[in-house]
């Protein structure tokens, strides 16, 4: 059975599902967001692709701060809400309670379990959209999403996203240690 074509629009598998938290004219907003990645290790920064339509831009190009809310997937019908919805028309903040750290111009998600809170590094100019670079300042959880001092993806529960069935999903089995699970294969 060879290849077939599966289109233009068809993207990595899976997203994560994220709110992305601004100050626009100094009131929180929050828009869902997956396109998201790691873009460095040291200093730790995370890259965003927001449409440059999205009433968030503005926020995020006048504070030069953003933070990544990682929801849980119980919280999907609220974060799916949140996509649906610009903050010009409605007060999205009212959905959740609001909080700040370092920086003090990144609205952070109390009912999620895990925050970044970003300092603006880099905008890349796409035709339709612009690619956020930020720092990661800070990071924000709770004791009970973490195991041995880390994030623990199993008790976070975060939402998923695929493209172009747009579908959320969960994180499935354990499969194996990363930088470990292939050594047993090394040609001596």
């Amino acid at each position: 059975m060879g290849k077939i074509s599966a289109g233009r629009n068809v993207f990595m598998y899976p997203m994560p599902v994220t709110l992305l938290g601004t100050l626009v004219d100094g009131k929180p907003n929050f828009m869902a967001l997956g396109w998201i990645t790691r873009v460095n290790a040291n200093p730790p920064t995370i890259g965003c692709g927001v449409g440059r339509n999205h009433y968030t831009v503005r926020g995020i190009e006048e504070n030069q701060t953003f933070s990544i809310n990682v929801p849980s997937a119980e919280m999907m019908d609220i974060t799916d809400y949140c996509g649906l919805i610009s903050g010009k028309s409605v007060n999205k903040a009212a959905l959740f309670d609001v909080y700040y750290g370092e920086l003090a111009t990144a609205p952070m998600i109390t009912e999620c379990p895990l925050s970044l809170e970003c300092q603006l590094q880099t905008v890349v100019e796409n035709p339709t959209n612009n690619f956020y670079i930020g720092e990661i300042i800070a990071t924000y959880t709770e004791e009970r999403y973490l195991t041995e001092g880390n994030p623990d993806i199993r008790k976070i529960n975060p939402l998923l996203l695929t493209m172009p069935d747009n579908r959320y999903w969960t994180v499935g089995d354990y499969a194996g240690d990363a930088w470990s699970a292939g050594k047993r294969l090394r040609i001596k």
